[in-house]
């Protein structure tokens, strides 16, 4: 871990009310963001640091004040320095949701019911100030599988029917995500917090929030890269979306249930290519060890009817023998 502290922190700390305040470095995640717990003896905070060129803090500002002005449990935030990538939060505490369950495994229908509670709050919210999920957004996610996977284990594809393949499957849900809803993009048990209850979720990591399908942070939190969520929790939980959403009183929950796999494909296909470039160009070979689980969820999600273009795509191209060999394993 990272223990040096960003050149102005104090200055911009001093400037904020914090003066004399501790300053505690905390792990980083997948980006090049880093985070401090900052104690003073007016209590504790959060410090966000997200330096330009790399980051820019100007989206997570915007995004946590949408959502915190909106009801949702987004952090408050107490001072800002966007063009030193300097944003002090509100602190939410250590009890994340994946640690809790670890600890507390009895309670995991109850907060994954809570999770997607707060899915549902979303969902009933008019759709927030940002971008909308496109086509070529979703395209240019799925190459990143093409882009990152392949080139690492030499494999040889072909990139235009993928493009092609993914076009078939998501086409049918884009008239679905209108008008849409905010999709967080992130949303997941290391990514949630519990705070003040079990059911009153802390939301983290959403500064690339667009407005897009419902389905997107469903699939996200139930087919969690970093935590097995067991097929029978996931379609439990599932069932419970469509129950409490109104999806499947109003007749659409097949249709639903089709989107979350494409989705779930896309988004899995995306994450086996993040987590190669994670390694290839920025030296961070411990998300490897995540893939195998990833590449497992997205081959449940190829069976659903709604990927059979894709699922042709990689019967063609990687096909079942090779795929088992390969299992997303690396050896680094």
């Amino acid at each position: 871990m990272d223990l040096t502290i960003p050149l102005g922190t104090e200055a911009f700390l001093n400037n904020a009310g914090w003066v004399g305040a501790t300053i505690e470095p905390l792990p980083g995640d997948a980006s090049f963001r880093r985070y401090f717990r900052i104690r003073h003896t007016k209590g504790t905070a959060m410090l966000m640091h997200a330096p330009p060129p790399n980051e820019d803090p100007e989206p997570f500002i915007r995004s946590a004040r949408w959502l915190e002005g909106n009801g949702m449990r987004a952090p408050i935030i107490l001072a800002e320095q966007a063009e030193d990538g300097f944003v002090l939060l509100e602190d939410f505490g250590e009890v994340r949701m994946r640690e809790y369950l670890d600890a507390w495994p009895q309670d995991e229908e109850e907060i994954y019911r809570g999770a997607i509670d707060a899915l549902i709050r979303l969902r009933r919210l008019p759709p927030g100030p940002f971008t909308g999920y496109t086509l070529a957004e979703y395209q240019r996610e799925a190459k990143l599988f093409i882009d990152w996977f392949v080139p690492a284990r030499g494999l040889y594809v072909d990139g235009r029917s993928w493009t092609n393949a993914w076009e078939d499957v998501l086409s049918p849900l884009l008239g679905r995500q209108r008008p849409g809803v905010t999709v967080l993009r992130d949303y997941h048990a290391e990514n949630v917090m519990l705070v003040g209850g079990l059911d009153k979720q802390g939301l983290l990591d959403f500064q690339d929030a667009l407005v897009g399908h419902a389905a997107y942070d469903l699939v996200s939190l139930l087919q969690d890269a970093r935590r097995d969520v067991s097929p029978e929790l996931e379609a439990k939980m599932l069932d419970y979306y469509l129950a409490q959403s109104g999806v499947q009183s109003a007749g659409e929950g097949d249709d639903f249930r089709a989107d979350y796999a494409r989705l779930g494909a896309q988004r899995n296909a995306k994450i086996v290519g993040i987590f190669v470039r994670l390694w290839k160009r920025d030296g961070k070979p411990r998300y490897l060890d995540y893939i195998p689980r990833v590449w497992a969820l997205m081959e449940r999600d190829l069976a659903h009817p709604a990927l059979a273009p894709v699922a042709a795509w990689f019967d063609a191209n990687i096909p079942a023998d090779v795929r088992a060999s390969l299992g997303g394993r690396f050896a680094v």
